[in-house]
């Protein structure tokens, strides 16, 4: 077993694919800008076709045969893998090729480490990191053992340093679970309180490196920080939006999303991405340069599936023509709502447009109208009241008379058999503007 250094930034990178991969290329050079925002340096890359998966290494093992020569002529200190391993994956090339193994989840994981600069951004990347290096701890370190038992037919391995290192992980991982639970209840008081707040929610979502903050920051005069690299920013900002047909709207601005996220780190960002989850708008930026924009649409909306914001309504702004060579423009629906806006966010083209889409949209976001509701409703009134938006109500012999004022997305989410006099008071009131 050889020793794992404390520190390596001297790359070498192994990209697999498969027979007929369209994406190849594509994969390749955002690996490298994944690996460019970790800040490591790149000495060297050697593709590896992979079919079908080798189990013991992933890549073959001719093809481990030579990483491991390149390891060796590079003076390589990490080798860098742009795909998910197992962890008997990643333990078994590591034994193979003498140096630390980082599978392309860990690489996400070690970016956003970086990046994080919130209390709770903090929280969850840890806690994120803590369940992937949890799966990592895989038999074979009994050699590390530190005691042994001492009655007779129970001699030998006692607590060993692998059972020691799960028992730790698992404390620190409750305690963190804790503390996200907490901020988490306090972030929903606030998002109750934000509910009861007439201003409409709109938040930025997008593939990362779309444009997003460059949006964020043209659009409000903002000084979101802006790179051209991957996870530039990844704690949510939040600014007024002004100048809207609408009246005055709230614009915050999220993590850019890519291709195969680590799972946990999707459930640990949750809290984070609580504010595309409860806003009453979604502004989907895209690359309108991009020729595969439309498969990252899908990447972008299969995350926000995970999130529980699939529901929202989007706006798609398609940023970045003046690089596309397309002129600004709204397209619009067959009921003539803005669907899709054409802009440059860098150069200011179609801003004038994108604020003229929002404000007929955020025009008619919130719901604000009376609902009775029956006595017998009492489990449903309770819903209404958590969720913060009732405004006002009183009660008689026939039940509670509500006020109701709240984003059209949060009443028509409700499920249950008990909401049906809410989705049918959405679906009634689904032309009335915005007080």
């Amino acid at each position: 077993m050889f020793d794992r250094q404390k520190k390596g930034d001297r790359a070498l990178l192994v990209l697999p694919h498969s027979r007929g991969e369209g994406d190849a290329e594509r994969r390749a050079a955002e690996f490298a800008e994944l690996v460019k925002s970790a800040g490591a340096e790149v000495l060297g890359v050697i593709a590896a076709r992979v079919e079908p998966p080798n189990p013991r290494f992933y890549i073959g093992s001719g093809k481990a045969d030579e990483v491991a020569e390149a390891v060796r002529a590079l003076d390589a200190d990490l080798v860098l893998v742009d795909h998910v391993l197992t962890p008997v994956q990643e333990r078994n090339l590591e034994k193979h090729l003498g140096v630390r193994v980082v599978d392309r989840a860990g690489l996400i994981l070690d970016i956003f480490a970086l990046r994080a600069r919130s209390h709770e951004g903090k929280l969850e990347v840890e806690l994120a990191q803590l369940k992937h290096i949890a799966t990592r701890l895989v038999r074979g370190w009994t050699h590390l053992d530190t005691q042994r038992g001492g009655a007779i037919g129970n001699r030998g391995p006692g607590e060993t340093q692998l059972e020691s290192d799960r028992r730790l992980i698992g404390e620190r991982v409750k305690m963190l679970t804790k503390r996200l639970q907490k901020v988490q209840t306090q972030r929903g008081q606030q998002r109750r309180a934000r509910l009861r707040n007439t201003v409409p929610r709109v938040a930025l979502v997008g593939y990362t490196n779309a444009g997003k903050s460059t949006l964020f920051n043209a659009l409000t005069e903002g000084e979101v920080y802006v790179a051209d690299q991957l996870f530039a920013t990844l704690d949510p900002t939040v600014r007024k939006l002004e100048d809207l047909s609408c009246g005055p709207a709230v614009l915050a601005d999220t993590v850019g999303f890519i291709r195969e996220l680590p799972h946990d780190l999707v459930a640990a960002f949750r809290a984070t991405l609580a504010e595309a989850r409860d806003a009453d708008l979604l502004l989907h930026v895209s690359d309108a340069a991009d020729e595969e924009r439309e498969r990252l649409h899908r990447v972008v909306d299969k995350v926000l599936e995970e999130i529980d914001a699939g529901d929202v309504p989007q706006l798609h702004v398609m940023n970045k023509i003046d690089l596309a060579g397309a002129e600004p423009r709204i397209d619009r629906d067959g009921d003539g709502r803005p669907q899709r806006v054409w802009l440059s966010a860098a150069t200011g083209e179609g801003i004038d447009l994108l604020r003229q889409a929002l404000g007929e949209l955020l025009g008619g976001t919130r719901i604000q109208s009376e609902l009775r509701l029956p006595m017998t409703a009492g489990r449903l009134h309770a819903r209404l009241k958590a969720a913060g938006v009732i405004a006002s109500e009183s009660m008689d012999e026939d039940g509670w008379r509500l006020h109701i004022d709240a984003p059209r997305s949060v009443l028509a989410a409700l499920g249950g058999e008990d909401a049906v006099p809410v989705r049918e008071m959405v679906a009634r009131l689904d032309d009335v503007p915005a007080a």
